[in-house]
């Protein structure tokens, strides 16, 4: 800390500021990158470990206790980790990012797009397509990203940028297809992935005698956020995954008022 004083004290005040401003630009960048993805639990542990290891060190340097062994780990072992497992840890985000910088031609391309207007007819719409699709029992799974960003889960299907239409959606889902059998990923008012792949459940309490589409939408809400629907092949029953739990019996009406209200959350 006292380098750095030493330092700003050697420039003008102006630099100074800056300098502060350049590094604190490139701290809110990258904190924008990794915000709501589902790496932040292990960018929390790692603060832990920094924190806690760069406290033990400070804690035997003031009491005069010298531990060679903990010291050369601290010093040599774990925050020179750091600088390795960060950009390995969040490479996918990283990787998307730059994409973004690399092809947007405006500072509104690396900005989220939300039309508050367009909610309820994109909740119409969803809710329209989910109890078509179970009035003619054709099983399906969608899901409606939140504030955790899935790009890692959409990258596991096929890459589309479509608007929420009800043709479409049921049409993704006609059996024989070939991306009937996975998940419509919506962001932001519009579907970017359908096919992609979901982490199943290992919870089958919850779960009970119910198929695979139940683990899977069970699976990503216990990892993220996120909202999913099920249509039930066999029974053409609705069910909503929210927080690691599966909610039943509902009408088209209360589905489209909880994707509202979903869309609609910061």
């Amino acid at each position: 800390m006292s380098e750095v004083l030493d330092r700003l004290n050697q420039v003008g005040p102006l630099i100074a500021l800056l300098d502060v401003l350049a590094v604190a630009a490139v701290f809110y960048w990258l904190l924008g990158v990794v915000g709501g993805t589902r790496a932040v639990p292990v960018l929390r542990g790692l603060a832990v470990l920094l924190v806690a290891s760069v406290a033990l060190g400070t804690l035997f340097q003031l009491g005069r206790i010298r531990l060679p062994a903990l010291d050369f780990l601290i010093q040599r072992a774990i925050l020179p980790g750091f600088l390795v497992a960060i950009p390995v840890i969040f490479q996918p985000e990283l990787r998307r990012a730059l994409e973004r910088l690399g092809t947007s031609t405006s500072l509104q391309g690396l900005l989220p797009h939300h039309d508050p207007e367009e909610y309820e007819a994109v909740a119409q719409n969803i809710a329209k397509a989910v109890f078509d699709l179970a009035a003619r029992r054709i099983g399906a799974l969608i899901v409606v990203e939140r504030n955790t960003h899935l790009e890692d889960v959409a990258d596991t299907g096929t890459r589309l940028d479509a608007e929420v239409n009800p043709g479409l959606i049921e049409s993704i889902f006609v059996p024989g297809g070939p991306l009937h059998d996975g998940a419509i990923i919506i962001s932001q008012g519009r579907i970017i992935a359908a096919g992609s792949v979901l982490p199943l459940s290992d919870n089958l309490q919850v779960v009970g005698d119910r198929g695979t589409r139940h683990r899977a939408a069970l699976g990503i809400t216990e990892t993220s956020d996120a909202l999913a629907i099920v249509v039930s092949e066999e029974t053409g029953s609705v069910s909503v995954a929210l927080n690691g739990r599966l909610l039943g019996n509902f009408s088209q009406e209360r589905l489209q008022r909880l994707l509202t209200a979903t869309l609609r959350a910061p």
